[in-house]
């Protein structure tokens, strides 16, 4: 219960809301690239694109066209801080309304 209160106050918070459309764009941008340069189905370039950006990795799927590849280096470059960011401030979100919750 706790988490879905803390996940409905984080989405309430304007201060965030600029990470969440970056962090939903970027994966949406890669999920677009891979399906059309690559020609994965829509869930296996979005499936890629998760698993790239949180540095997973499992690599039953990679790029096969130099296009793909080139894309892959800048969408990891960028993507990865940008998700890892996001990761971070909704741990440190849920972690602060956690201690609220303990305090009362």
């Amino acid at each position: 219960m706790i988490f879905l209160k803390t996940l409905i106050s984080f989405l309430r918070d304007r201060e965030y809301r600029g990470l969440i459309f970056a962090s939903f764009f970027v994966v949406v941008v890669g999920t677009i690239v891979y399906h059309f340069v690559e020609g994965w189905t829509w869930l296996d370039a979005l499936y890629f694109s998760v698993i790239t950006l949180t540095t997973i990795g499992y690599g039953d799927f990679s790029p096969q066209t130099e296009v793909g590849k080139a894309f892959t280096i800048v969408y990891i470059i960028i993507g990865v801080g940008l998700i890892l960011a996001f990761i971070n401030t909704v741990y440190l979100h849920f972690s602060k309304v956690n201690e609220k919750q303990k305090s009362k």
